[in-house]
């Protein structure tokens, strides 16, 4: 197959997960090369995920490998061929490569975790209270820069109402809750919509009070988005030029499994939850 341009982060990913692969099996980059019949830039193209695969030559990297765990195998052979033309491919041009390699991650995602302190989650958000958060990113984005940014949010959104949804859970500190974005009908509308979508069977909404006896995060935002294999999560990070950070080593997505665990454990239960925005609502 013909390199790849421009690899998305499931592209990158899938190279990454190989090169572990090459190096926990003992190869180097030229035995490896040797041992499946291809050049040594091949294989380097292979883990940067600039050549595209097939499944049968991911099984047969990972046969040479030695690698048993057949799941992690089946996972990564599902991770091949040419980039999914999905929708998100309509805004690689204008935004962020980082934020359209977030929606196709959100799209194969198995599932879904999100906490935060200061902002309600994206899949949450109503499009005024979106906009309202656009506009008051600094610098000042042009009119069309915020159109383009509230309808990728609002497209993003859809993954949980397709036909077999991934499970989302969202934990929110109550000062999210109340930072009132937009003016009080559009703060209002806002936790409206969140416990309408606290209604879904696959959505599952949780507030931590000022109340609670502990907060276990430093407050920095995150998502927590399951691949196929727990090998395959991969955790987002908010930053504050408004990118997106992503992490995938084994340690870091332990660490980040524990602290929503932790979160969780301090979180008040949904139907708690449900009563507490509740009130929140008819208070503002």
């Amino acid at each position: 197959m013909p390199p790849v341009n421009n690899a998305t982060l499931r592209q990158r990913r899938l190279g990454a997960e190989l090169r572990k692969l090459r190096e926990r099996s003992g190869f180097t980059v030229t035995q490896a090369a040797a041992h499946l019949g291809v050049n040594q830039g091949r294989v380097s193209m292979i883990e940067t995920g600039r050549s595209a695969l097939s499944a049968d030559r991911v099984r047969a990297m990972a046969s040479a490998y030695d690698c048993g765990d057949e799941e992690l195998i089946t996972a990564l052979a599902g991770m091949t061929g040419r980039r999914t033309r999905g929708w998100w491919e309509e805004y690689r041009e204008h935004l962020p490569a980082a934020l359209v390699d977030l929606a196709e991650l959100e799209h194969h995602a198995t599932g879904l975790r999100v906490a935060l302190a200061m902002h309600i989650p994206a899949m949450l958000q109503t499009t005024d209270h979106a906009r309202a958060l656009f506009r008051a990113v600094v610098p000042a984005m042009r009119q069309y820069e915020i159109e383009h940014r509230l309808t990728h949010r609002i497209k993003r959104q859809g993954v949980l109402h397709r036909e077999a949804p991934p499970p989302y859970s969202a934990i929110i500190h109550e000062s999210a809750l109340r930072m009132g974005f937009g003016g009080p009908e559009v703060a209002r509308d806002q936790l409206r919509h969140l416990l309408n979508m606290g209604e879904l069977p696959n959505v599952t909404v949780r507030v931590i009070p000022f109340g609670a006896k502990y907060y276990p995060s430093t407050g920095q935002s995150f998502d927590y988005i399951e691949g196929a294999v727990p090998q395959l999560d991969t955790v987002q990070l908010d930053t504050h030029h408004g990118g997106c950070g992503f992490l995938d080593a084994e340690a870091q997505l332990g660490k980040y499994r524990a602290v929503l665990d932790h979160m969780e454990s301090c979180a008040l239960d949904t139907a708690e939850s449900r009563d507490f925005i509740q009130e929140l609502t008819q208070d503002m």
